[in-house]
């Protein structure tokens, strides 16, 4: 984060194409064979032999950065659909192409949100905000129809009855959360970590939190998540130029809407999605990339108007 925070936010303008084309060739790597590593029947990971990579959190930021730089540059035109919408389309269908067939649906949406949030505070016009959600609802619908393991996901979380099947992690994690009570059984007390809750050091370890530390501690972990987001979205309304404001905005879109999901899902307002909680789940890749987010917008935060 120190290293990339000295590194000025122009850098990323000036590679953004370089960026976005290294990220992509990272991100379809995972399918070529004796490269990819498939886990949970997702294959979504790199074995590097001594470690192992997740090229999907690369491609968030890639695209991140990339669309900041069109969207800095044609901001102007940016209600005409061949320097709007169309492009917005077309990173978007590159994100699903890589992603969806992985599968993994939640980065996929963590960066479109990404990508809407930017587009909307670019100055895009209503028709194509409708548009958009219209289009994502189609692909919502697409997806519950042709990709079992999307459609079993939502229908967990629906019906979250089969205790020891589908429904087993939601279950565990609800009694983790529910143990908690208001102060929580003590840091390192945690039961349910212990054989019962899958993840509990990756996807689960909210309801880890939750339970150790109970609703007080839990509730504490929320607000720094929204205090973290009110000061991203504060640099990015004074930052120095439009690609310093659309990639602040980007990037904590990245990550405060990637954590609440996780949070969301913890707690049964949304359908479990793989993602992990930002800066607190195990898991090297995304740690290093959320921690070079912030590096790029505390610089950003350097050269910000007063």
């Amino acid at each position: 984060m120190f290293i990339v925070s000295r590194i000025k936010y122009t850098f990323w303008r000036k590679h953004a194409l370089l960026i976005l084309c290294a990220t992509i060739i990272f991100a379809a790597l995972v399918f070529v064979p004796g490269l990819g590593m498939e886990h949970g029947g997702a294959k979504r990971w790199i074995d590097l032999g001594v470690t192992t990579f997740q090229p999907g959190e690369l491609l968030k930021f890639g695209l991140v950065v990339y669309l900041a730089a069109w969207l800095a540059l044609f901001h102007k035109r940016i209600r005409s659909p061949y320097f709007g919408i169309v492009p917005l389309m077309i990173f978007f269908a590159i994100a699903a192409g890589l992603l969806l067939a992985q599968p993994d649906f939640g980065t996929f949406a963590i960066a479109a949100a990404a990508g809407a949030a930017m587009f909307i505070t670019a100055g895009a016009a209503i028709r194509d905000i409708v548009l958009l959600s219209l289009i994502g609802l189609i692909a919502f619908a697409g997806m519950a129809l042709f990709r079992p393991y999307f459609l079993e996901r939502i229908s967990t979380f629906l019906h979250p009855d089969d205790f020891q099947g589908s429904g087993y992690q939601i279950r565990q994690a609800l009694i983790a959360v529910g143990s908690g009570g208001l102060l929580g059984r003590g840091f390192g007390q945690s039961v349910q970590k212990f054989n019962y809750l899958p993840e509990a050091h990756g996807d689960s370890i909210f309801a880890v939190a939750a339970e150790e530390f109970g609703l007080v501690g839990s509730t504490l972990l929320v607000l720094c998540y929204l205090l973290f987001a009110l000061r991203g979205l504060w640099i990015g309304a004074h930052a120095p130029d439009m690609f310093g404001g659309l990639l602040a905005v980007g990037l904590i879109t990245l990550i405060t809407a990637q954590s609440f999901v996780n949070i969301a899902s913890m707690l049964n307002l949304l359908p479990l999605t793989g993602v992990p909680l930002v800066f607190v789940s195990h898991g090297g890749t995304a740690l290093l990339v959320a921690m070079a987010e912030v590096g790029i917008i505390l610089n950003i935060s350097r050269y910000r108007n007063v």
